[in-house]
């Protein structure tokens, strides 16, 4: 079965960062299958057999922070679930680098937009199974949207943005 894992961080220390080619050997000294790295943001799509997405996180994340040293959230999920989350943009017309999803590990409800309104200039939102996304209309850097989706507001998810999203389900095919 083809997983996709998403590192909330690649940043280990101040100068130090997580070289894909290392996530890559660790997937596979863990027995995964035809692992493959997008980018140098921490996003993996390897193969393995069937497992509860809970034990895939858990696997990955006691592996990462033995290997590297330091806790960072993992957040993964099938390869069909993927495909479901990338068809489900609400904002294709958007620039690929400016639209974004924020990717949970549970799902969202939709009483965040409440909370998320009062933070949000011209950024259009939208929660897609369980899922926040944000056409940002620009760069995201620049939004005060961002200092409400953290972790301790929404939980444990990742922000990736639509150019990454695609690439992703692209490379599962």
């Amino acid at each position: 079965m083809i997983y996709v894992a998403l590192l909330h961080s690649i940043v280990l220390a101040p100068g130090r960062r997580v070289i894909m080619a290392d996530l890559r050997a660790m997937a596979e000294e863990l027995g995964y299958r035809n692992c493959r790295t997008l980018v140098s943001t921490g996003n993996l799509v390897f193969e393995t057999d069937r497992l509860p997405i809970g034990d895939i996180e858990r696997i990955l994340e006691t592996a990462f922070e033995k290997r590297f040293g330091k806790h960072i959230d993992i957040i993964a999920r099938t390869g069909t679930d993927w495909l479901k989350l990338a068809a489900g943009n609400p904002f294709p017309s958007g620039e690929g680098s400016e639209v974004g999803v924020r990717v949970m590990r549970k799902p969202l409800d939709e009483s965040v937009l409440d909370l998320l309104a009062r933070h949000r200039g011209d950024e259009k939102i939208a929660i897609v199974g369980g899922d926040l996304w944000v056409d940002f209309g620009g760069k995201a850097s620049e939004t005060r949207l961002l200092s409400a989706m953290t972790t301790k507001k929404l939980g444990i998810g990742t922000i990736r943005n639509a150019n990454t999203v695609a690439g992703l389900a692209e490379m599962i095919g």
